[in-house]
C-alpha cells in the first residue's frame, strides 16, 4: 500500500503543478503616465520641459515638425507554454504648438479591433500624426486609417 500512496500522491503532485502551469499571467509592457499626474499637466499652458518633469519621458516622438511625445502601454497574457500574446496597446499621444507648449492630451485604445478615444484634452482635434500613431498601434488587430478620424 506505501507505493500505491506515494504514487497517488505523485499524480496528485504532477496534475497540480499542470493545473498551476495552465493559469495564465499578466505582464505589462511600457508606460503611459497615471491619470492623475496627467491633471497636473494644463493644456495652452504647460511646455515638453514641465510634462517631462512631471510624468518623465515619452516612449517615443513624432517624426512631424511639432514633435508630438508618445508614451505607449502594452499588456501581454501568458498561458503555459504558449507565446506570450499581447491583449491590449494603449497610446498616450501629447502634441504641442510652434513654441513648444502642450496643444492636446489624447489617449487612444483599440474595442474590437477599431481605435477608439479614450480620454482627450484638446485645444484642437485635429491630429497630425496619424500614421506615426498607427505605427505604435502596429498589428494589434486590423486597423484601417480611416479608424483614426472617427
Amino acid at each position: 500500500m506505501g507505493h500505491a500512496m506515494r504514487a497517488v500522491k505523485l499524480l496528485a503532485a504532477a496534475a497540480l503543478l499542470f493545473v498551476a502551469g495552465c493559469q495564465a499571467t499578466f505582464r505589462d509592457h511600457g508606460y503611459i503616465p497615471p491619470p492623475e499626474d496627467l491633471a497636473e499637466i494644463e493644456v495652452g499652458r504647460d511646455t515638453r520641459q514641465t510634462l517631462e518633469e512631471r510624468v518623465g519621458p515619452p516612449t517615443a516622438t513624432g517624426v512631424l515638425s511639432d514633435g508630438g511625445w508618445y508614451y505607449v502601454k502594452s499588456r501581454f497574457r501568458n498561458y503555459a507554454f504558449r507565446a506570450p500574446q499581447e491583449i491590449d496597446r494603449q497610446v498616450l499621444a501629447v502634441s504641442f504648438d510652434k513654441g513648444g507648449v502642450v496643444r492636446n492630451i489624447e489617449r487612444f485604445g483599440l474595442e474590437n479591433g477599431r481605435v477608439v478615444v479614450l480620454s482627450r484634452r484638446v485645444t484642437d482635434s485635429n491630429i497630425r500624426d496619424i500614421g506615426f500613431l498607427r505605427q505604435l498601434f502596429g498589428n494589434l488587430g486590423q486597423i484601417a486609417p480611416e479608424q483614426f478620424l472617427e
